[in-house]
């Protein structure tokens, strides 16, 4: 990449829910100047469930503790009959141990309201405030940037990104198609709700099927459940209040008094992507870039990893502006993978189990960007033009892993954590990713001197990892032998590379860090 070095000034974030709160954090703590506007309005618990691959994001950006305490495990569904018997019990998901390479393994039940105060919290320790209230009424992009008008007066900045949802004024300016379908018949209203009548030990449901579905889950922390009732083809238009969820709770909940209603929405399934994530200075990330149905709970989740993926390319647009251009690369194609998983699990949703049970694939840590701009797939194409990193970002030479390790990471793929020890110290490798910078891990002596002779070219935007004792990250990442791995700022395989020659990892880094 030649890229031509630019000034650079604010970025505009519009939107403040997970995926514009994430975006914002990315760039302040790397001292980008950015603003984080939101039209306000009232939040409840909605995308409650975080799966293991934000965990993970979460734990980069400084939170995991505050989510971690703020939340527990999903509790086991027990799903009754119309006579008020238990019909079946169990969890929605299999429940894995903790490993060295995965150290959440579970999907967290948190209220997002919980999240967003949190992820809120984090960005005002670095300086930077949501402005609520400020709305978004229309912009003009340029070369150079964009002209926001907003509610409390004009604002100039390099790029804008809408993280504005399903509605998204941003898109809709942009004219983006969100190709797609709404299910008008498929509809229900969520509520965060006091109730009567319930343990909190369990993820309550009635119903024989979609169509008269009732559901009341516990939120940790809160003396409330998340209602969620489908709503019949039939119903007509029920007005989005405390009668209403009463009424189908007296008819679908036998022994349930619901008492009182905070947050309440009447939501239609919309299953719809947008065909580009951006245009010129203007971008797309979280629902106004793709719209998921709640089952398999990867709608929060996947606009969290948007931001991740974007926030570190735009905190060096000024010296590699082309670098802005592998986001839409990366993210759309994995989008409209997850886009598809979630419907599939929509579809699998009635009878016993009016909501599907769900497989490993929704933790989302195998989604990798293989085969993408930055980590061109040349197994299949042996004449595929060479990455930042070299063809696949990679010398094609690996040896077999050693016993017991799993195949060799590639680039594009998730760093896996692992217990290492670095300069005497026992550390975790998610303890040394944890920052804004690019990491460096050396595999052996002869990569740990080719490590530092490349340490010392890229000096802050490069941590460098010569791991002493390294057994179980060798097996995580499927090395052997002496062997230089880059992770990038969001925690995928960059480049890899045999330490007697490590272009690749130097071919990397001149083109993104």
């Amino acid at each position: 990449m030649n890229d031509v070095k630019e000034v650079f000034g604010m970025i505009l974030v519009v939107g403040a829910g997970p995926t514009g709160l994430t975006l914002a954090i990315e760039l302040a703590r790397r001292a980008i100047d950015v603003r984080i506007i939101d039209s306000g309005g009232r939040r409840g618990s909605r995308g409650k469930g975080l799966q293991p691959r934000t965990l993970e994001v979460f734990n980069d950006l400084g939170v995991i503790d505050d989510v971690l305490a703020s939340g527990a495990p999903y509790p086991p569904m027990r799903v009754y009959s119309g006579d008020g018997t238990v019909a079946w019990e169990g969890h929605l998901a299999r429940r894995h141990e903790p490993g060295p390479d995965v150290p959440y393994p579970n999907v967290w039940l948190v209220p997002q309201w919980r999240t967003e105060e949190i992820l809120r919290s984090r960005l005002a320790r670095l300086g930077v405030h949501v402005e609520s209230g400020t709305e978004l009424l229309g912009f003009t992009a340029d070369p150079h940037g964009v002209t926001a008008r907003l509610s409390t007066g004009e604002a100039r900045a390099d790029y804008m990104v809408g993280c504005d949802g399903g509605h998204s004024l941003v898109r809709r300016e942009l004219g983006i198609a969100f190709a797609g379908e709404t299910h008008e018949s498929e509809r229900m209203l969520l509520a965060d709700v006091r109730a009567e009548g319930l343990d909190r030990a369990h993820w309550h449901a009635w119903g024989d099927g979609p169509d008269d579905m009732l559901a009341l889950c516990p939120l940790p922390g809160t003396d409330r459940f998340q209602l969620v009732a489908a709503l019949s083809p039939g119903a007509g238009n029920p007005r989005p209040a405390l009668p209403t969820l009463q009424d189908l709770a007296g008819r679908r909940a036998t022994g349930v008094r619901l008492l009182d209603a905070g947050w309440i929405s009447l939501y239609r399934v919309n299953i719809r992507m947008a065909h580009r994530f951006r245009v010129g200075r203007v971008l797309l990330a979280g629902d106004a870039a793709h719209v998921h149905s709640p089952a398999g709970g990867q709608g929060l989740n996947t606009g969290v990893q948007d931001a991740y993926n974007l926030g570190w390319k735009l905190a060096a647009a000024d010296r590699h502006p082309r670098l802005v251009d592998t986001y839409e690369a990366e993210r759309l194609p994995v989008a409209a993978h997850v886009l598809g998983l979630s419907t599939a699990y929509l579809r699998r949703s009635g009878g016993a189990r009016p909501i599907a049970q769900r497989a490993s694939d929704t933790r989302q840590l195998d989604l990798t960007y293989l085969g993408g701009p930055l980590a061109p797939d040349d197994s299949a194409d042996p004449g595929a033009p060479e990455g930042p990193g070299g063809a696949a970002g990679q010398d094609g030479e690996h040896a077999p892993p050693a016993d017991g390790a799993a195949a060799p990471l590639r680039p594009g793929d998730r760093a896996p954590d692992a217990p290492v020890v670095v300069a005497g110290n026992g550390v975790r490798l998610f303890d040394v990713f944890r920052g804004p910078h690019f990491t460096l891990l050396a595999f052996g002596p002869d990569a740990a001197r080719a490590a530092a002779d490349i340490d010392r070219r890229y000096g802050p935007e490069l941590r460098t990892a010569a791991l002493d004792e390294d057994g179980q990250a060798r097996r995580a990442y499927g090395v052997s032998g002496d062997r230089l791995v880059l992770v990038r700022p969001d925690g995928h395989i960059a480049a890899t590379a045999p330490s007697g020659t490590p272009a690749p990892i130097t071919r990397f880094l001149e083109a993104a860090a």
